[in-house]
Formats: structure tokens, C-alpha cells, sequence
């Protein structure tokens, strides 16, 4: 993999890198854990969001701000990296973009649904409330981002010459969309094709972070 010379306060972005790197593994095993501990919760019809209701609801908004959180600083790191290289510029705002929507995606919660938490009615909402109209905002933002950085990251990665990663970075943005889509039309299992989406999109930015901090 072609990396980058970082000469600009390198301690520093190695930091911000790290905090990038760190966001998927973070993300994954908080919001893994849940879904197999919580009880009532099943990822096949629940999605990792809905981890955020109930008593004990705060774990997984806490999640999304900390995640949201290194995001946002893993973006600088991005711009030091990427500075006056392709993606310099776009990488690191649609980092800084998908950090915010993580944010918002934990202030603003979803509505209790399908059985979960545990004595809530089966199937959706019979009216949605406008926080979790604006947690879907945040939440489409977010995946946005996240699929456009991995198609800019491929272009940076083919301008450097290195096709096999290039190849790899446009497929983790088209696992987002794919698993997004399934989502939207309500296809068999759409929890669990949207959180895979997510996570391969979000791990293939955390470890062109990791890889990044390497050179520095």
C-alpha cells in the first residue's frame, strides 16, 4: 500500500490518526456486545440505533458521541496526511462530515419499536416523533459520507498507483450503499445488511488511518 510522508507535527497526527483508526473497532464491539446482551434485542430485526432506548439506552448514545468524537479528530489527521495529495481536501471533510452525523445520530434517538426495548408493541411506531425523523437525517448523512470518503480514498489510492487498494476502498463504499439500499426497501434481515455495510465502509476508513499513521 502506498502511504504518505507526513512532515507537519508529526506526534500530533499520529494522534488523530490513531483516533480515526480507533473509531470502527470502538463502534463494533460497544455495539455488538449490546445486541447480544440486551434483552429482546435481535439484529436481524433491530437496528444497532434502537440499542439507544430503553434504561439502558445511554450506552449506546454514548457510542455514537465518542465515535462521532474521533471522527471528527481523525479528520485533521486526514488533512495532514492527505495535504496536497488527491483526496486532500474531500477525504478529510467527508471524515468530518460522518463524524458530526454520528453525533447527531446520538443526541437526536430513534423510537422504541418491534418488540424492543423489552414491553414495547410488535412492529414500527404508529407515528414516528421528530426525534427520530432527525436521527434518520443524521443517520443518512452519516452513510453519505462514509461511502463517498471510500470512493475519494480509491481515486487517491489509483492516482498513487495502488490499484488492488483502490479496488478495495470503491468496493467498502459499495457495501455501504448496497446494505443501505436493502435497508430501505425492508428486505429480509435489512438490520444486519445495513450494520455490515456500515462497519465495512467505517473499517476501511479506520484502517487507512492505521496504515496512514505508520509513516508518520
Amino acid at each position: 500500500m502506498t502511504t504518505t510522508t507526513i512532515t507537519r507535527g508529526n506526534a500530533s497526527t499520529r494522534t488523530l490518526l490513531t483516533a480515526a483508526a480507533a473509531a470502527m473497532p470502538v463502534w463494533t464491539v460497544v455495539a455488538l456486545t449490546q445486541a447480544f446482551t440486551r434483552e429482546g434485542f435481535d439484529l436481524v430485526r433491530h437496528p444497532f440505533s434502537q440499542l439507544a432506548t430503553g434504561s439502558l439506552g445511554w450506552i449506546q448514545i454514548t457510542n455514537f458521541l465518542i465515535v462521532g468524537s474521533l471522527l471528527i479528530a481523525g479528520s485533521f489527521g486526514f488533512r495532514r496526511a492527505l495535504y496536497g495529495r488527491p483526496g486532500g481536501t474531500w477525504v478529510p471533510r467527508l471524515t468530518l462530515v460522518a463524524g458530526i452525523g454520528m453525533i447527531g445520530a446520538g443526541v437526536f434517538v430513534m423510537d422504541p419499536g418491534d418488540g424492543f426495548p423489552v414491553g414495547t408493541p410488535a412492529g414500527p411506531p404508529a407515528t414516528m416523533s421528530w426525534h427520530a425523523v432527525m436521527h434518520m437525517v443524521a443517520g443518512s448523512i452519516t452513510f453519505i459520507a462514509f461511502a463517498a470518503a471510500c470512493f475519494v480514498l480509491g481515486r487517491y489510492f489509483t492516482r498513487t498507483g495502488a490499484r488492488g487498494m483502490a479496488v478495495l476502498s470503491r468496493l467498502a463504499g459499495v457495501a455501504l450503499i448496497l446494505g443501505d439500499g436493502w435497508a430501505i426497501t425492508g428486505g429480509h434481515a435489512a438490520s444486519v445488511t445495513l450494520a455490515t455495510g456500515v462497519m465495512i465502509a467505517m473499517g476501511w476508513i479506520s484502517l487507512v488511518a492505521a496504515r496512514f499513521r505508520t509513516s508518520a
